[in-house]
């Protein structure tokens, strides 16, 4: 009875500290959009400014991310592989659960220890803010300490203290050992950086907790990068203004779902082609296109187009997988359309233009619309159409649609015509998308609730970003990109050549690897081997990202199927099946932008 009420305790701390780290991560996602609002209104109001703003924006998205980051080993946005795991039974699930949790564990270390270590080898004071510069380095280790505290109590909470703490020797045991031997295989670092990789993936660790880990065992390897530089590397990834925008088009999108601006760009859609063959599919990918403008995740569409639009498409005949399959080839649109968060991204991955690459985006999102389109015609001519709006309603439906249009104004032409920055528009997005809940009298704990939880997924994607960066450095080190362009080489150096290898190797990591770590970790080398061919690299971005949301709807990983499976209890092997005729359809349309690549 004692052990039981133990476990309830410890059940009952580990909510508590979740809550206080995603409430800590919302007071900080709040500060920022203050203090770039800020920035924003002294800068256009008053012709002038604050020394350090940017800087400011800066660390304070490092504190989000530090704070976010004992929350990265539950959720969706961990980016676990459950495809493989799901199917194990009996010890093999327990095998499987210890070496994941060993995985986070070694990762966490990393981040403690190595931050540690590495703030204090970090002198001097910042120019513009008057601070240490070892705190940069501080935030991470806090946020390490706390996954390992976190993740240990969650396990004595499900009766599992001893594979917890079996997970955390073997992780100490390797921890000591990477910085202690050296081995010489005669195989560049990247080939045990990869298999580690691959071993987090398939017992199910998050994502960006495997990147650390495997970041850590290639040193012995021979991979030029001690603890500390792993860390410094990481923290450098997450210490670029632009990437601040993450966090507000998240906000954004959830206030715009708050405050029922979304419901409005539903109705609106279905007064356009709800009458049409497959009208309420067509519906659902008009609203897509819409919704777009707000979020910039395709993860946050999926989950709100499931709820929204699957029970809805059932109702009328659509079967089930079809129906999720709908909406899950549908919120890809997010991701693609701007604001999108991949292009963000990729800019900051590449050094792209921001406003090119989302210029870009729209006309590949409205051409894989178009696709889409086609697709849904062709395959849903059974169901059920529904009844042809007058051109009153039409007009009353856009009206009542025009405050979340505003939002999409803000966005693109900010940026396009370079009134404001990515990161300010972004913030502009989230203010006026809070409005809008002010407006709808939403109660405060809802809007409270949208901070946490858009400061929980924003903390989520930084950590990948930043643990991605040591990855990056260690395939720049072994030369990948000049790999490539031998392989090009060999098949005549073209853009057609090009082109050619550098959609097969981004359709196969699209099957593994989320599409935010597959940018970071491939765009930097494929686009100087694209460049040197002759494609221009916006259009090349363009393609880079089309190709990879692709992978969000193939399997293994197929995030979006997985999302929209949860929340739909629709089986995620049910909707991959479903998915084939709108797979077509996108390769479809992703060779038309190639054609266009090379022709224009």
């Amino acid at each position: 009875m004692t052990a039981v009420r133990a476990r309830q305790a410890a059940r009952a701390l580990v909510c508590r500290m979740e809550t206080a780290f995603a409430s800590l991560a919302a007071i900080i996602l709040a500060v920022m959009l203050a203090a770039v609002t800020i920035g924003v209104v002294l800068r256009y109001g008053f012709q002038t400014g604050v020394v350090g703003m940017e800087d400011l924006g800066i660390w304070l998205n490092i504190a989000l991310i530090s704070a976010g980051l004992p929350l990265t080993f539950t959720g969706t946005l961990s980016m676990r592989l459950d495809l493989l795991t799901g199917r194990l039974k009996g010890w093999q699930v327990r095998t499987s659960a210890l070496a994941a949790d060993m995985v986070s564990l070694l990762a966490g270390l990393v981040l403690f220890i190595g931050g540690i270590r590495a703030a204090g080898m970090v002198g001097g004071v910042s120019q513009t803010l008057g601070l240490p510069e070892w705190v940069r380095f501080a935030l991470p280790a806090l946020g390490g300490a706390g996954l390992v505290i976190v993740l240990i109590v969650a396990r004595f909470s499900e009766g599992r203290l001893p594979d917890a703490l079996l997970s955390l020797a073997l992780a100490c045991g390797l921890y000591w050992a990477a910085g202690r031997f050296a081995v010489d295989t005669g195989f560049p670092p990247s080939l045990p950086l990869a298999l580690v990789i691959a071993f987090g993936l398939i017992t199910g660790a998050p994502l960006a907790h495997a990147f650390l880990a495997a970041s850590c065992i290639a040193i012995p390897f021979g991979a030029v990068q001690t603890e500390q530089a792993i860390i410094a590397n990481a923290v450098a990834g997450m210490s670029r203004f632009l990437l601040l925008a993450i966090p507000f088009f998240l906000l954004a999108g959830a206030c715009l779902a708050l405050s029922g601006a979304a419901t409005k760009l539903v109705r609106f859609a279905a007064a356009l082609v709800g009458h049409l063959r497959g009208g309420l599919a067509q519906t659902t990918l008009l609203t897509s296109v819409l919704f777009s403008g707000a979020s910039g995740s395709s993860v946050a569409n999926a989950a709100f187009a499931a709820s929204t639009f699957h029970p809805e498409l059932v109702k009328n005949g659509y079967p089930p997988a079809r129906a999720g399959a709908i909406v899950a080839a549908s919120s890809l649109l997010d991701n693609i359309i701007p604001p999108s968060i991949a292009f963000l991204i990729l800019a900051t991955a590449a050094d792209l233009s921001v406003g090119a690459l989302l210029m870009g985006g729209l006309f590949a999102g409205l051409v894989i619309a178009a696709f889409l389109a086609t697709a849904i015609w062709w395959v849903c001519g059974k169901e059920s159409r529904g009844i042809a709006a007058t051109g009153a309603e039409r007009r009353s439906a856009g009206l009542a649609a025009l405050p979340a249009f505003g939002l999409g104004l803000i966005v693109v032409f900010g940026i396009r015509f370079g009134i404001v920055t990515a990161t300010e528009a972004a913030a502009m997005a989230a203010l006026y998308a809070l409005f809008l809940t002010f407006l709808a009298r939403r109660p405060l704990g809802a809007s409270i609730k949208a901070f946490r939880q858009s400061a929980s997924e924003a903390a989520a994607i930084g950590l990948l970003i930043g643990a991605a960066a040591p990855i990056a450095f260690t395939l720049a080190i072994d030369d990948i990109a000049g790999l490539l362009s031998q392989a090009t080489r060999m098949l005549g150096g073209s853009a057609i050549a090009v082109l050619l290898i550098a959609n097969l190797i981004l359709l196969a990591a699209g099957l593994v690897l989320d599409i935010g770590a597959a940018i970071l970790l491939l765009g930097p080398i494929l686009l100087p081997v694209a460049v040197a061919a002759g494609i221009d690299p916006t259009r090349f971005g363009v393609i880079l990202v089309v190709n990879l949301m692709i992978g969000g709807l193939t399997p293994p990983v197929g995030m979006l199927v997985f999302v929209v499976s949860g929340v739909t209890g629709v089986s995620a092997s049910s909707l991959f099946w479903a998915m084939r005729p709108f797979l077509i359809a996108l390769l479809a349309a992703l060779g038309l932008l190639c054609l266009f690549a090379i022709l224009l």
